[in-house]
């Protein structure tokens, strides 16, 4: 199963054409806590690209909760990596909040969201922003193409509604299409 098939099954669900690079994987852990994080979440995870870069970061007792819409990714995902540290969950993201039931050190996401109904992106970004630890550090990424496009930019207005800061990094240029990282938390990042 391929991202790029489920991506022409499921458009609104899938919204990636090609896996994460290791670039935009590096991009997306670095600097949010997860070499000191307890509990890590990903939203979204889809084949894994991503996932790899957040086990190999985590020390050995941080647990990994991994939510994952489509069940078909799903179960490659539990196939491909027999880590203890990881549980996925088969289910929307929106339910961040009763699946870890304590405050999160850090939430990296790869959901589509400018291809997301609004009233779901709300609904999601805001159980993000509650189940978040308040130096805690919530990761996402844009396509570049798209980040002219009206969904996108209200994305990223509701980011920074959601929370007190926002940082935009530079493009990941080796990424298919070539994307940047969105990082925001409660209060700033320590440094």
């Amino acid at each position: 199963m391929s991202i790029t098939t489920q991506f022409l099954k499921h458009p609104l669900t899938t919204g990636a054409i090609a896996a994460s690079s290791p670039g935009l994987a590096r991009a997306m852990t670095r600097g949010i806590g997860l070499e000191t994080a307890s509990l890590v979440v990903e939203l979204g995870p889809g084949t894994g690209a991503i996932t790899r870069s957040i086990l190999r970061l985590m020390a050995p007792g941080t647990r990994l909760v991994a939510i994952e819409i489509n069940p078909g990714f799903a179960a490659r995902l539990e196939a491909a990596h027999r880590d203890d540290r990881l549980t996925v969950v088969r289910g929307a993201a929106s339910e961040v909040a009763t699946v870890t039931r304590e405050p999160v050190h850090a939430v990296v996401s790869g959901l589509p969201w400018t291809v997301m109904p609004e009233r779901q992106r709300h609904r999601t970004l805001e159980a993000v922003a509650q189940v978040l630890r308040p130096r805690g550090r919530f990761t996402t990424f844009a396509y570049c193409h798209a980040a002219w496009t009206p969904p996108a930019r209200r994305f990223a207005s509701e980011l920074r509604r959601h929370f007190a800061t926002v940082e935009r990094t530079a493009v990941v240029w080796p990424n298919l299409p070539p994307a940047f990282v969105y990082r925001a938390g409660h209060q700033p990042a320590e440094r």
